[in-house]
């Protein structure tokens, strides 16, 4: 069983309306478990949630070295939607799987996985409205609340957010040492 307290996490969120409970359940899921967590955006200025939770940035997302990580999260919210056709983010989630990293996405921010090309073939969840665009790009939508296909994670909403965090946690924690 990998060993935890090494690990670090990248969470990317909007500039804003990221979804508070997607950001903020997996964050403390991870940090309970003493994985280090960076959050990332567009900009190092105070972000705001759907909810108003407000969070500082601790990276620029020009700046995220894909193999300074063990997993990357894409967080999901209405603000979320930034990143769909953003080539860089897209970037960061080819790398990531290339690099053989836990690659994660909720609510929405799993159609930034889909334009990357990374779930092509491979099963997913989204936010209900968000299905077509997942399926055109290759996509076999599964309707759970979070689904796991090898090292990607995806979840389908808020309410599946804690689920989503503990998923991620037991990828990890089932990595070969």
């Amino acid at each position: 069983m990998a060993k935890l307290k090494e690990k670090k996490a990248l969470m990317i969120i909007a500039e804003r309306n990221f979804r508070d409970e997607e950001l903020l359940e997996p964050k403390k899921i991870l940090e309970d478990r003493e994985i280090k967590v960076t959050i990332a955006s567009t900009s190092l200025q105070n972000s705001r949630g759907m909810l108003g939770a407000t969070v500082k940035p601790d990276l620029l997302l020009s700046s995220v070295k894909v193999q300074d990580y063990d997993v990357i999260i894409f967080v999901g919210g209405g603000g979320a939607s930034q990143y769909w056709n953003d080539p860089l983010a897209h970037s960061i989630a080819q790398k990531a799987v290339q690099k053989d990293k836990i690659l994660g996405a909720i609510c929405i921010a799993p159609v930034t996985l889909a334009n990357a090309g990374v779930l092509s073939g491979k099963k997913a969840t989204v936010f209900s409205s968000e299905i077509s665009k997942l399926e055109a790009k290759g996509a076999i939508y599964t309707g759970k609340p979070v689904q796991v296909e090898g090292k990607i994670i995806t979840g389908e909403g808020p309410q599946s957010a804690e689920q989503f965090g503990e998923a991620i946690v037991k990828v990890l924690e089932n990595l070969p040492e």
